[in-house]
């Protein structure tokens, strides 16, 4: 029997470190929903430690997912581990994820302690995590720059500690495949109690490499756990990206060698769902999940394809959810099939009050679109689930006026504090006029640094789902809008960014 390949997703932590990409413990708790639907291995719901927006977010993924392994990172001290250990108290697999750094730069730049002294921590946190959680993976930060003698020195001895995961992270996108392969071959041979863990590989795509380096460091080094993220997500560049390692897996089945547990179907549904939550449009070239995945425009490739699938594909589009026939409601269609659909979508919501609002304004827009797409849908329940939270600011409606040769105005009613606003402003189009009547009583300050437009599905009647970005005070936050009228999309965009600046949510960036 082959191998097991153990996929350890980290969307919900490394890949929400993006700038703009936090989420809300709801909008986690819907991902892990779909990451268990998609069978993953391993999800890290989060660092509980870093905020208790995030323990509560870990805390309901680990009383609500029962399928995954549901694991918390933390830093090598007891405070946050026994933080993580608590928040994971009735998860049915629980995973306590320990770091601290090895390598000479960060040992003396960022932590200012001695080799022995970061030996010493290691070992204490382990032996804590140990006593708290059966499941122990150990990552030394930086590893792939850190010196190897030292390195094993570290992996023995965290091994002998009770860690059962070593993971040995590129945390700055330095390596190449053959190099990084061979780093994890050598350092399995030098440590002599390897063969006591999983060994396992997380790499970041700063030189474009993160698929290419964690297949390495499973073939060449023998790691059988990777760590990655739906549309590789994550900070800087991205992480490694989860369907381009499962669909390489499986497609190259003869090379690798390698069973995973993984339905892939379910793929493309949580690459959507990923997207339309932080705001992070998936390029159309993007392998596995971007738009022109399985598309072919040149003749030669159509009339090959149209002959014999192979002849140019090589995976079945449906076997990562795409699918021909995309229209699943419409405007006869009654409140069953709506929760049907939404169950079928990986959304659970709560209350019949909460499934009622959310019928509702999907009738409102079948009344504006006949035809409604599973994208449509997820995007509907997601303006549903930030109108559920009572945030300050809110949407009612909005009037503008655009002609040729003449500057457009924008007028907007929205609640500010619970209470209803109204602004009047002109600008260079209906858009900039309409964030300018937002700005006008908001005064937030912030500095635009994004706005993106994609429409959701593929027809001149689409929504339109607006990302905006602002920075402000030297945090960076994404709102997203969708709506079949740009403007109000933009509108929606931007009162959902202004919210998530209110947010007073402390976080703590970690890397492993």
């Amino acid at each position: 029997m082959a191998d097991k390949l153990i996929i350890f997703d980290t969307t919900l932590r490394d890949g929400e470190q993006s700038p703009g990409a936090s989420m809300t413990r709801d909008e986690k708790l819907r991902i892990a929903r779909q990451l268990e639907r998609l069978k993953v291995d391993v999800i890290e719901a989060g660092f509980a430690a870093s905020s208790n927006g995030d323990f509560e977010a870990v805390q309901l993924i680990a009383n609500q997912i029962k399928d995954s392994t549901i694991c918390s990172l933390s830093r090598a001290n007891d405070r946050d581990i026994s933080r993580a250990a608590e928040a994971l108290k009735n998860a049915n697999r629980a995973r306590i994820h320990t770091f601290i750094a090895t390598s000479p730069l960060h040992m003396e730049k960022k932590l200012r302690m001695t080799p022995e002294q970061v030996l010493e921590q290691a070992k204490q946190s382990v032996r804590f995590a140990r006593n708290l959680v059966g499941d122990i993976e150990f990552s030394p930060e930086d590893g792939y720059r850190s010196e190897v003698d030292f390195l094993c020195r570290v992996l023995e001895a965290v091994i002998d500690e009770g860690a059962t995961t070593i993971n040995v992270p590129d945390t700055v996108g330095y390596a190449i495949p053959e190099l990084y392969g061979n780093f994890i071959k050598t350092l399995r041979e030098r440590v002599p109690n390897s063969d006591k863990a999983v060994w396992s590989v997380h790499c970041h795509n700063d030189l474009g490499m993160a698929v290419a380096n964690s297949l390495a460091g499973v073939k060449i080094g023998g790691a059988r756990q990777v760590e990655c993220t739906i549309n590789g997500l994550g900070e800087r560049a991205g992480n490694c990206s989860l369907e381009e390692i499962v669909m390489a897996v499986k497609t190259r089945q003869d090379y690798f060698g390698l069973e995973m547990g993984i339905d892939a179907r379910h793929i493309l549904a949580a690459s959507r769902m990923v997207s339309q939550t932080t705001g992070f449009v998936v390029q159309p070239n993007k392998a596995v999940v971007g738009a022109n995945a399985f598309a072919h425009a040149s003749g030669i490739h159509q009339d090959g394809v149209l002959k014999a699938r192979d002849t140019y594909e090589i995976m079945r589009a449906e076997d990562v959810g795409w699918s021909a026939n995309k229209i699943v409601l419409g405007k006869l269609s009654g409140r069953n099939a709506f929760k049907q659909r939404l169950q079928e979508l990986g959304v659970q919501l709560e209350s019949e009050g909460e499934i009622n609002a959310a019928f509702s304004r999907f009738k409102e827009l079948a009344d504006r679109k006949s035809e409604i797409f599973d994208e449509d849908i997820l995007a509907l329940v997601s303006d549903e689930s930030v109108a559920h939270d009572k945030e300050h600011y809110a949407f009612v409606s909005l009037s503008q006026r655009s002609e040729t040769g003449e500057r457009p105005t924008a007028s907007i009613v929205f609640t500010m504090g619970g209470h209803e606003v109204s602004g009047t402003s002109e600008g260079n189009g209906p858009v900039d006029a309409s964030l300018k009547a937002i700005e006008s009583h908001a005064k937030s300050g912030a500095e635009m640094v994004l706005y993106s437009v994609n429409a959701i599905s593929g027809s001149t009647e689409s929504q339109g789902e607006v990302t905006v970005r602002l920075q402000n005070s030297g945090r960076v936050v994404n709102g997203v809008g969708a709506d079949p009228d740009i403007v109000v999309a933009s509108a929606k965009a931007y009162l959902s960014a202004l919210n998530k600046l209110c947010s007073k949510a402390d976080r703590v960036a970690a890397q492993g």
